[in-house]
């Protein structure tokens, strides 16, 4: 892809990043204390392992690298890719969905407007929307982060043909 590369965005959220290590420090102390106070047993073994799990999260979402070449759109976030061909793409849209209701940062799966959707996301920054002409196993919409919004959906619609891209 590095030969006809069209736009490259690295973006990391300082945010995000404090959430995760603050909820992984937390839930480490709250394992010791719980060790300390009563020795191992169920709830300290779930404190350690969520305290395991946001330390995974701390370190494998502090960036996504989004790509476009002449021909597909590629998320990078961690150890986790989405690669999706540009002739899939129906359009692109700016998410106005609250962060409430999809649950945070990181990636998450979910159904949104009756359209399951895989999300990329950060606290911080705008969402944008892809919108699939066929759906990719359960997926219809992929959602992620973005400094430059509305340069992705200008580079998508003229890769598309799709003016609409709003």
């Amino acid at each position: 892809m590095p030969g006809n590369l069209i736009y490259e965005e690295r973006i990391s959220s300082t945010r995000t990043e404090v959430l995760f290590v603050a909820l992984t420090l937390l839930l480490l102390a709250m394992f010791y204390w719980r060790l300390t106070v009563a020795g191992p047993g169920v709830i300290a073994s779930i404190c350690l392992l969520s305290s395991l799990f946001f330390a995974f999260y701390a370190l494998n979402y502090r960036i996504l690298i989004i790509r476009i070449s002449a021909g597909e759109l590629h998320l990078k976030f961690g150890l986790f890719g989405w690669t999706i061909p540009l002739s899939h793409v129906e359009r692109a849209y700016i998410d106005e969905t609250s962060l409430w209701r999809i649950c945070g940062a990181g990636i998450h799966f979910s159904t949104i407007g009756g359209r399951y959707r895989a999300m990329l996301n950060f606290l911080e920054h705008p969402r944008l929307v892809v919108v699939l002409k066929k759906k990719r196993g359960l997926v219809r919409d992929v959602a992620f982060s973005t400094q430059r919004p509305n340069e992705i959906m200008r580079i998508i619609g003229s890769s598309t043909g799709s003016d609409d891209s709003t």
